[in-house]
């Protein structure tokens, strides 16, 4: 099936679930909202500043569950993303973040509101990607979906020159799986460090469960609490973590560091685990 850049695009977003994305137009990303004003979904949601779009994608992310999607132009459109993917990479929250950029013939010529998103944000991204022709556009789309959502979440920016978007595909096809050998995230528990860490909280005098945000990326609220329970071991949580155990619960001793509860300060400084 042959399809535009901009139209792999829409069709991608529709194939991973994406229902809303975040966006603010410019020269180098028309294309890519041609091809979204002719659909139903996503619907775009028209921000009055990237940085909004970045932050706004960053919320429904963490509000849902689901990767927030986020999309400006070339240059200082993109450059706008950026604290809203930082804030998205220091918490862990899945994202892909679309940008413009010029075409690839002038890439590195110092053109009109050019800049080097990908070297820009390379360290506030799980990953990034500089598509440079539209027949690799699909393929990583289905990387950056992959990556942001998958092991510890993150924001993954997919950086697309405007002819990317208006050139074809003759045999477009989305890939069905991904198969990467340098990302193989673990999600099963080593059973040995599993045996080491229960010696080790029975030896404990003055154990404390110090959990944070993944319990909650991760839905293991229940387990937690549980766990608590059955080793009767009193619980505290980090900023990112707060909803993860009852704040009413007895074993709950609140939240540390400087806005933090006395006790949880000192449980901290106290224990022996």
């Amino acid at each position: 099936m042959k399809k535009s850049g901009a139209e792999i695009l829409v069709d991608a977003l529709n194939r991973e679930g994406v229902e809303v994305l975040f966006g603010y137009p410019g020269g180098q990303v028309i294309p890519l909202f041609d091809a979204l004003y002719s659909v139903d979904k996503p619907r775009v949601v028209l921000v009055r500043h990237e940085q909004a779009a970045a932050h706004a994608a960053d919320g429904y992310a963490r509000a849902t569950g689901k990767v927030g999607v986020c999309l400006a132009t070339s240059g200082p459109g993109a450059t706008n993303l950026v604290t809203g993917i930082a804030t998205a990479y220091m918490d862990s929250i899945p994202m892909v973040a679309l940008t413009g950029q010029v075409p690839t013939p002038v890439l590195g010529s110092d053109a009109f509101q050019e800049a080097d998103v990908v070297g820009i944000t390379r360290s506030i991204t799980k990953h990034n990607f500089l598509v440079k022709t539209v027949d690799e556009f699909p393929g990583i789309i289905k990387q950056a979906f992959h990556i942001a959502r998958t092991g510890r979440p993150g924001p993954v920016l997919i950086d697309i020159p405007s002819d990317v978007s208006r050139s074809f595909m003759e045999n477009y096809e989305y890939p069905s799986e991904v198969s990467l050998r340098s990302y193989r995230p673990n999600v099963v528990g080593h059973i040995r460090q599993i045996k080491k860490a229960s010696e080790l909280i029975e030896q404990a005098k003055k154990p404390v469960i110090y959990a944070g945000g993944g319990v909650i990326l991760s839905g293991a609220h229940n387990e937690l609490r549980e766990f608590a329970e059955k080793t009767n071991i009193p619980v505290t949580l980090t900023l990112m973590g707060l909803g993860a155990f009852p704040g009413d619960h007895p074993l709950f001793i609140g939240m540390p560091g400087m806005h933090g509860s006395k006790c949880a300060n000192y449980v901290l400084q106290e224990t022996d685990l």
